[in-house]
Formats: C-alpha cells, structure tokens, sequence
C-alpha cells in the first residue's frame, strides 16, 4: 500500500513537471508570434508613410522630363556642353509654373513619342508638328508656335516651288513633318532620302548629292546662312503648327501644361522667348 501511494505521488510530481515545461515552451513561440505581428504592423505603416510621402512630393512638384532632339536651331540645340532654344525656355518656363525642376532627355527625333509612350518622358517639345497620325499615339497640348516647312536649293537650282519637287531627290529628316508630307510625292516619282539630323540633308544638298531639302522655316533660314551657296524659296511647301506632346489619357498632365502655357502667353512669356530667338523681319 506504501508503495503504491509513493508510485501515485511520483506520476503526480512527473505529470506536474511535464505541464509546467510545456508551458514554458510555449512563451518563446508566443512572443515571436507578438514580435512578427508587430514587425507586420511597422512595416505596414512605413510603407503608408512612404506612400503619402510620396504622394506628397509628387503633389509638391517633382521633376518633368522633357524629351527632344537638339539639332534642331532655333527651337534646340548645343550650345557647349548645353542644350538650348526656344522649346527649352518654354518647357523651363512650364516646369517653374508647375512648381518642378526640368530635365532634358536628348534623343532621335522619331524616338521622341515612344519615349512619351513609354513613360520614360513626360513631355515632347522638338518643333512636333501636329498631325492626325501622331494624334493616334499621343495628345497635344494647345498651340504655342506657327511654323512653314520650307524648300532649301542649291542657288542655281531650277526648282521654283513644291511643284518642281516632282521627280527629284529631295532630303528630309527622318521622322519630321517634312519626310512625312514629301513621302507624299513618292508616287510622282520623287526619290526621298532621309536623314537622322536636318544639317546632314543640307550638307548631302550642299554636295550636291540631292537636289533639295524641306524642312522647319526657322532651322532653314539659319542652315542657308551657314552654309554658302544655298538659297530658301519664297513660297513654303505646308504651313503648321507647334504642340507639346503629352502621353496620351494623361489628362491631368495635359491639363497643367495648357493652363502654364495659357498664363505664358497672357504673361507676355512665350512671345518674349520667341522674340529671344526669332528677330521679326
């Protein structure tokens, strides 16, 4: 009987001692389990606050990229090491409305919409002609600059006007309105050669390999007075229109760069950039 009740009292102080180990293991996993809930809950509101910091900033202003090609005077181009001209100023001037820091991404001008596209741009500035088919790819902001594209010949050439471009060779640059509109009298017998940059179409003319360029009136005038031996005709081949291109649907965008560029010109802004480079005649 003794032994039985000190075999009794021993299962008693073993099933005792199980218990209190088991509740013993059982803190560590409930404190890890506490830790990993907290951790989930901090980094939930870390990520919150770097949401709303986010938001925020963008809110405050941010940068605004540009893309453009700076071989294009007096709209862009290389001054030194520095990108200028009148799609700068103008595109500096919107950021500084907009409150955000410009910056320019310099490009092949038929790489321009793609960048916009692709988001890797927020905006288009390059002396962008407006056209139905760039309409299909992206939006437009309201009209800021009238353009010509206009004929650049050799001074004793016997083409006259657009007509004489009829089965000729004529350069333009790859991707402009210019090769857009000449592409036109291919069926006629017009041979187009294109090029990246507008002054290798005036040097390869200046050779004497084509036998006419059309391009943007403004850079015209300024190739035909650095280059000897060039004339521009009088009569333009099309007459355009100046956009920025925006990423289409983007309305929000799109909507802040048509109200800077409204307070522009009612500021006198745009027109005293132009003037900067374009002296009237």
């Amino acid at each position: 009987m003794k032994k039985k009740l000190i075999a009794i009292t021993m299962a008693a102080l073993m099933a005792a001692s199980m218990t209190a180990c088991g509740g013993k293991e059982e803190a560590p996993e409930t404190a890890a389990k506490e830790t990993e809930t907290k951790a989930t809950e901090a980094g939930s509101e870390a990520e919150s606050k770097e949401e709303t910091e986010a938001a925020e900033s963008e809110a405050a202003g941010g940068v605004l990229v540009m893309a453009t090609n700076a071989e294009f005077p007096p709209y862009e181009y290389h001054e030194g090491q520095e990108i200028v001209g009148i799609d700068v100023d103008i595109a500096k001037a919107i950021a500084a409305e907009l409150g955000m820091e410009l910056e320019i991404e310099d490009v092949a001008f038929d790489s321009i919409i793609p960048e916009i596209t692709s988001g890797k741009a927020d905006i288009g500035l390059a002396g962008i002609t407006v056209t139905e088919d760039r309409k299909g790819s992206v939006d437009f902001s309201d009209t800021y600059a009238k353009a010509s594209q206009m004929i650049i010949v050799k001074e004793d050439s016997e083409i006259a006007g657009p007509e004489d471009l009829k089965g000729v060779v004529v350069g333009v640059q790859l991707g402009t309105t210019g090769d857009l509109y000449v592409s036109d009298l291919e069926a006629d017998g017009t041979t187009v050669e294109r090029y990246n940059k507008g002054f290798e179409a005036v040097q390869a003319l200046s050779q004497g390999k084509i036998d006419a360029v059309v391009i943007d009136g403004e850079p015209a005038k300024t190739f035909v007075s650095e280059t000897e031996g060039l004339k521009m005709l009088d009569e333009a081949f099309t007459e355009e229109e100046y956009a920025i291109a925006v990423k289409k649907g983007n309305t929000e965008l799109l909507d802040k760069v048509n109200a800077a560029l409204a307070s522009l010109e009612e500021k006198g802004t745009l027109d005293e950039i132009i003037g900067n480079y374009i002296k009237a005649e």
